[in-house]
């Protein structure tokens, strides 16, 4: 199932990426500057249901499926987790807005979004004018100031990162238990519309979905590290405006500090302020969203 964005027009692009063919899904819609958004997990493009069609009023608005979510490509992980990394997936990425004609574009990203998000912000500079980040900080500051309290609220970070097939095994045997238990936990599912929902479980049901988060999230632990480890030794940053929310309820806001975690990685300006809700802020906060994206996007 793929829940259809009111006025919004389906469409696969393949891209080259990784020495391979990822076929990226994606709905399309609006006019004006291009606007990428991109999902968290372990969810799909759905989560902008609330947010994308007000924003098409204003600009080309591209919702995607991240690789290995939703109705793209599931490759299997590569031994090194590569497949996954974020400079890959943000290459997918890449490649659909170039494939579309959009040189240029602003980004906004959600969760594991974002972190794809600030992959290609750094790799592609010249593609991103402005970028707007959504309850997350770098993935590196994350886990360099784990602290007890983030561990036992994010706990899957650690869970998701075991080795194939240990994760993969145990959300088998009751994916739907597995996804209320994680997505309640922050909000209750009440927040969720029942057609977006039966999108994010249909992705945790699917054993080569659940795989590619897995892998997702296994990367994040090695190889992305590697690559944000690179960055800060040669210095290189962020180097468009930049502008994080993050939920007044949520974690992020307990156990970072996201406008200083940002700006630790960025040339250009920073700014941003929590919002009144979790972490599911295009979900829970979609008005709040919208004027934030319509003020900073122009």
């Amino acid at each position: 199932m793929t829940f259809q964005i009111p006025g919004f027009q389906k469409k696969v692009i393949t891209v080259q990426s990784d020495e391979s063919l990822v076929d990226i899904a994606c709905q399309i819609g609006g006019s004006g500057p291009p606007l990428l958004l991109l999902h968290g997990f372990p969810q799909t493009k759905a989560i902008w249901h609330r947010v994308a069609p007000e924003l098409a009023k204003h600009y080309s608005v591209v919702a995607t499926d991240l690789r290995g979510y939703g109705a793209s490509s599931k490759p299997h992980g590569k031994f090194d987790h590569s497949s996954y990394s974020k400079r890959s997936m943000a290459a997918d990425q890449h490649a659909v807005m170039q494939s579309l004609g959009h040189e240029q574009f602003f980004l906004l990203g959600h969760d594991r979004g974002g972190r794809v998000s600030h992959r290609l912000a750094v790799d592609f500079p010249e593609s991103v004018s402005k970028l707007m980040i959504l309850d997350i900080s770098p993935t590196l500051t994350m886990y360099e100031n784990t602290t007890m309290e983030f561990a036992r609220g994010y706990w899957h970070w650690f869970f998701l990162i075991q080795p194939e097939p240990v994760p993969e095994t145990l959300i088998g045997a009751n994916p739907e238990y597995w996804l209320k238990n994680h997505m309640g936990r922050h909000a209750g599912t009440s927040i969720f519309d029942p057609r977006c929902w039966a999108d994010y479980l249909a992705g945790a049901s699917n054993p080569e979905g659940m795989h590619a988060m897995c892998e997702d999230y296994r990367a994040a632990a090695t190889i992305d590290l590697v690559h944000d480890r690179a960055d800060r030794a040669e210095g290189k940053k962020l180097s468009m405006p930049v502008r994080v929310l993050w939920g007044e309820h949520g974690l992020v806001n307990k156990c970072f500090a996201p406008i200083e975690d940002w700006k630790r990685v960025s040339t250009n300006e920073v700014t941003g302020r929590h919002v009144p809700c979790g972490h599911y802020i295009p979900e829970e906060c979609p008005t709040e969203l919208i004027a934030e994206a319509k003020v900073f996007f122009c």
